[in-house]
């Protein structure tokens, strides 16, 4: 499952997403409906769910400061908010990397696509490592 933090609404990525994307894909807002969701409680929100992936351009608020768990992963878009529609493209080129090619992999992983690079750290790794 992915889940698109909620800064993403309004721009057809579920759709686009959807298009090569096996699972559900939907928004935040949709596990925890009529509700305003804070950013600390998102891995909460993603517990409740099997193996979800949640993909935010708010890196700022994400990267290096949510607390991983083993059953689900956090990938930060490092781009502007006028660039997300790459998101799609981005994503499944990161999900046919070797490191990230199976759910099995990418879980208790928080991944930064950069411009460049490709950043993440896990549960069981806590330093960052970076790939080109």
């Amino acid at each position: 499952m992915i889940v698109l933090d909620e800064q993403l609404l309004g721009r057809d990525l579920e759709r686009e997403i959807a298009k090569w994307y096996p699972g559900a894909v939907c928004f935040i807002t949709d596990l925890r409906p009529g509700s305003v969701i804070k950013d600390d409680a998102i891995p909460k929100l993603l517990l409740q769910e099997k193996q979800p992936i949640f993909i935010t351009i708010n890196e700022r608020d994400f990267w290096r400061k949510i607390s991983l768990n083993s059953r689900f992963c956090i990938i930060c878009f490092a781009l502007p908010d006028s660039r997300a529609v790459e998101i799609p493209s981005r994503l499944r080129a990161l999900f046919q990397h070797p490191l990230f090619d199976s759910n099995s992999k990418r879980m208790g992983a928080a991944i930064r696509v950069a411009e460049q690079s490709i950043s993440y750290y896990t549960v069981k790794r806590k330093t960052i490592v970076t790939i080109d």
